[in-house]
């Protein structure tokens, strides 16, 4: 009688932070809109759709074309300081997030791959208590391209120290918008989504996930499981 075959094992989970941990991609939206329009500018009909996933210096250079100013520099230091404003001394935590970190975090390594500056992701991870539980944090700001580009989740599991190939095992990553679905498929590993109630991936960029849950708190270590043994599967 054949054994059934051995799980796929997983190697690491990876974490977005806005729209997975944190329900701030909407935040973001509206400080930056207001800004535009404070500086006289105009906002464009795709502007929000095209900056989800953007390094800093891609959206503030986005935000110069559409005529918030001159300095990339300024208007992007402007604009995290108004989220920093926004979060407060609560950043606005996902149901469930804590608690689905820190039970990850007892079985595999973790880490956060997040468009957002490095400054506001230690931020939100101290006041939610969860920077301890994370081996490694990386902002788009230290690579090259934001996402859809998968810098920043290769530069996540090479930091991760992760063995390559495919027999030591997957890592998983946990995306909510189609263009961090992208990116943690471009960048070869198996993603969960999470799918944003506020701008909802397309088909195409679901159909780039093996596994789906409908929130944070619905994500669990065989889900995880089941999302790397299809990604082996699709090959």
């Amino acid at each position: 009688m054949a054994l059934p075959p051995a799980p796929v094992p997983v190697q690491a989970v990876i974490f977005d932070l806005d729209g997975v941990l944190i329900d701030s991609e909407q935040v973001w939206d509206e400080v930056r809109r207001a800004f535009v329009t404070e500086r006289g500018g105009r906002w464009a009909a795709d502007s929000t759709a095209r900056m989800m996933g953007m390094s800093t210096a891609e959206w503030s250079g986005h935000l110069v074309e559409l005529g918030a100013g001159d300095s990339a520099e300024e208007i992007a230091a402007e604009v995290r300081r108004r989220v920093a404003e926004r979060y407060g001394d609560a950043p606005p935590l996902l149901p469930g997030a804590v608690a689905t970190v820190r039970a990850l975090a007892r079985r595999w390594p973790l880490a956060v791959a997040s468009s957002s500056p490095r400054t506001l992701i230690e931020l939100v991870l101290d006041r939610a208590g969860l920077a301890g539980e994370f081996r490694q944090v990386v902002s788009s700001e230290e690579v090259a391209r934001g996402k859809p580009a998968p810098d920043v989740y290769l530069e996540a599991v090479r930091r991760l120290r992760v063995p390559p190939g495919a027999a030591a095992g997957v890592v998983v990553a946990v995306e909510d918008s189609a263009n961090g679905l992208r990116a943690a498929s471009a960048a070869g590993l198996a993603v969960v989504a999470v799918p944003n109630e506020h701008f909802p991936p397309g088909p195409d960029a679901l159909a780039l996930a093996s596994a789906r849950v409908d929130a944070i708190a619905g994500l669990t270590a065989e889900i995880v499981l089941a999302a790397a043994e299809d990604h082996v599967t699709r090959g």
